[in-house]
């Protein structure tokens, strides 16, 4: 999608603080950090968002989750814990119509979220 802010991130038209970028997935720091670590993880193709998945999606998603890891790994949060968080809709707080994959660690997160 030509338009897509992240599909224009993992292509590199548009700057980011990317800390990984594969054949699949691209990892950038997230502009506007709601904790100490907060990174999105997006696939390199436009999927609007994870309603849009199905089965055939599944080593797509398992590689979204390996790098969510390692960067966790490499933020220096795995070891205290860390938020995964898949946001679908705007009334979910999906603010971009593209897949991500929000990576949040670095202090205590509350919960219920919201």
């Amino acid at each position: 999608m030509s338009d897509c802010i992240f599909c224009k991130i993992a292509r590199g038209d548009v700057p980011a603080q990317i800390v990984h970028q594969d054949g699949q997935v691209t990892a950038f720091r997230d502009v506007n950090p709601q904790a100490p670590v907060h990174l999105l993880v997006i696939p390199n193709q436009h999927v609007g968002s994870a309603a849009e998945l199905g089965p055939g999606n599944g080593p797509l998603l398992a590689a979204m989750l390996v790098v969510a890891n390692r960067m966790a790994e490499g933020e220096g949060v795995a070891g205290t814990g860390y938020r995964l968080v898949l946001n679908v809709g705007a009334d979910a707080g999906q603010s971009v119509p593209h897949l991500h994959l929000h990576l949040l660690g670095g202090r205590p997160l509350a919960w219920p979220p919201g």
